[in-house]
């Protein structure tokens, strides 16, 4: 097993590279970027852009920029007709594209193997400063989701296995399938109408993750506070992760009890539990065990971003879909590699639990 884990993790150096590699290659060639961002800004044709412009290399107020021999020049930027060619040139070197693509390149992996995501393009601030701030909110939603959604879906999908066609399946049933047909953000929006201010309730919290005055709550104080903002936003997003999870514990233990070894297991006088729990569960549950890095990963980016959005948390879902709209590409990259890294990790501990569950699987005479 120890060899399977070297490979493993020598086998994430590579992947990590063709994910970035391809993305990097992918943006090149993408319309816009944080210089167009600029100009546009400087144009007046967008806002907020210009709040990382260093001065360092004079004056790049309007007049200063259509000063000179620059405003009949042309320019490989769309918008940049009029403007001081070199304003264009310092706002290059400023966001590093003064540079060849692959010298940029190999610039970032080299920065990102020592975890240094430089500083964000139009926010003063450090790249991982600004992931660590917003860090809590996702893990939160993230671990707090996916933990609810799997001590519910796993014993819920078995009870409706071993009840299958019953009336208690038949009812869960329903609710399950209407839970996945509902979206997560509509499902949000209902549950402030209803409970918090909307138009009846107004019994739960609609901002933050924390109240103002939460420094001043006692120990416990402050656990309650801080579930009480995080219920809605769970729930919400819990809702079609928990439907899909229990369908598909259903159906794995239904393909499993139907098999001749639980027959065979029956036959000897096993009792119920121990079949279900000591045969059946091992094998059953390794479809949801392969399932789940790509989950979690889901849940603090795709799935979050919505109801980070309705229920005004500022995580990195929202960090991420704000920093491509705004060409940050510091921020993008940083929480794609992020993203990625914590993706292999736990596909990793996956293939590990893998042999917790069910002790026939050897990885170690397995390729990667």
């Amino acid at each position: 097993m120890t060899a399977y884990i070297i490979r493993r993790i020598l086998f994430m150096i590579p992947t990590l590279f063709g994910i970035m590699l391809a993305t990097f290659a992918i943006v090149q060639f993408a319309p816009g970027g944080p210089v167009e961002k600029v100009i546009a800004q400087v144009t007046g044709t967008d806002t907020g852009a210009t709040s990382r412009i260093s001065g360092s290399g004079g004056d790049f107020g309007p007049r200063a920029q259509m000063q000179g021999g620059g405003a009949n020049v042309m320019s490989k930027y769309r918008g940049a007709r009029g403007l001081d060619p070199e304003f264009i040139k310092s706002l290059e070197k400023q966001f590093g594209f003064d540079k060849p693509a692959y010298q940029r390149f190999l610039i970032m992996v080299w920065d990102y193997l020592r975890f240094d995501f430089g500083k964000s393009y139009f926010r003063d601030t450090q790249v991982i400063d600004l992931i660590k701030q917003k860090l809590p909110v996702s893990i939160s939603l993230g671990v707090w989701m996916m933990l609810l959604s799997y001590l519910i879906s796993i014993p819920l999908g078995i009870r409706k296995a071993v009840r299958d066609g019953s009336r208690f399946d038949v009812w869960t049933s329903t609710v399950v399938i209407i839970g996945y047909a509902i979206p997560g953000f509509l499902f949000a929006i209902l549950l402030i109408v209803l409970f918090a201010g909307g138009s009846f309730l107004s019994i739960f919290p609609l901002r933050g993750l924390t109240s103002d005055n939460w420094q001043m709550l006692p120990w416990w104080g402050k656990i309650l506070d801080y579930f009480w903002h995080l219920i809605l936003p769970i729930l919400a997003m819990a809702l079609a992760a928990f439907a899909s999870l229990t369908l598909l514990t259903k159906n794995s233990f239904l393909d499993e009890i139907r098999k001749q070894y639980v027959l065979t297991a029956r036959a000897k006088g096993c009792t119920e539990r121990r079949v279900l729990y000591g045969h059946v569960f091992r094998n059953s549950m390794l479809i949801v065990i392969a399932g789940f890095p790509g989950a979690f990963v889901n849940a603090f980016f795709a799935g979050s971003l919505l109801i980070e959005t309705i229920f005004s948390l500022d995580g990195l879902g929202l960090l991420s879909f704000e920093s491509i709209l705004n060409r940050d590409y510091a921020v993008v990259f940083a929480n794609l590699y992020i993203f990625s890294l914590i993706g292999l990790v736990l596909k990793l501990i996956s293939d590990l639990t893998y042999t917790w569950v069910d002790p026939r699987i050897d990885f170690e005479t397995r390729e990667v």
